[in-house]
């Protein structure tokens, strides 16, 4: 029989999934319901099974703790620096996604304890993740303690995600906005992952100067006395 004569670290899957949930970028998280770290925040993943694929790993362990399946999902990167996982040298295969708040209904399952969407704002980030400005009389969500090194991890995801809004008509897996969509709500969800406010004017001159969106030949529903806002779609 073959022995593999270096020593093999364990593989882990884990999966990084936004959303906008009011005017905060928000990602998933399960609360470990056991060692190590029980009790603390960290993205939804586990172990990989053997002859399992990694995708199939990450999609796997999303539905196992927190039921949400189907979700389109791209390879972030790998992450395996020693003394990441206290149980031993452990490398993750990190996902990540990004989902219309609406479209998901999550449920702790497995070994979670719990699952909640967290603002990114709440989350011990390398990054000093800064939404744009808000009323003052918005308090701060108390900070959370996340678990492994999913702060670097999230870190990542989150410079990728902003890396879309250079090129957004890159083919994705995912999409930021549904299929049709008003101008301002496309600038909120820029501003929102940029974490600064957008001038009106120069955002919509330039997504029509360099033909990103055009109209979809509809107008939005209208609100209040205000008249409809014309919808727009990617010009892929």
């Amino acid at each position: 029989m073959f022995k593999y004569k270096f020593p093999r670290p364990a593989v882990t899957a884990d999966v990084v999934m936004f959303t906008m949930r009011a005017d905060d970028l928000a990602v998933l998280l399960i609360r470990r319901g056991a060692d190590p770290f029980e009790g603390s925040w960290a993205l939804p993943g586990g172990f990989v099974d053997e002859n399992e694929p990694l995708e199939r790993a990450a999609a796997r362990e999303l539905e196992e703790e927190t039921g949400v399946s189907g979700v389109p999902m791209e390879q972030l990167g790998a992450f395996g620096n020693p003394g990441r996982d206290p149980r031993g040298h452990t490398v993750t295969v990190a996902y990540f996604t990004f989902v219309l708040a609406e479209s998901v209904r999550a449920r702790a399952g497995d070994d979670a304890a719990d699952v909640a969407w967290h603002p990114l704002r709440s989350l011990p980030l390398r990054s000093s993740f800064s939404p744009r400005a808000k009323p003052r009389t918005r308090s701060k969500p108390p900070p959370i303690t996340l678990a492994f090194d999913h702060d670097v991890i999230i870190d990542a995801a989150l410079g990728r995600l902003r890396e879309r809004l250079d090129d957004p008509l890159r083919p994705s897996r995912f999409q930021l906005v549904p299929p049709r969509f008003t101008l301002a709500e496309l600038q909120r969800v820029y501003e929102v992952i940029l974490g600064r406010t957008l001038d009106k004017r120069n955002f919509r001159a330039r997504l029509l100067a360099r033909g990103l969106v055009e109209p979809a030949g509809a107008t939005a529903r209208k609100t209040g006395r205000h008249r409809p806002a014309q919808l727009y779609r990617w010009n892929r």
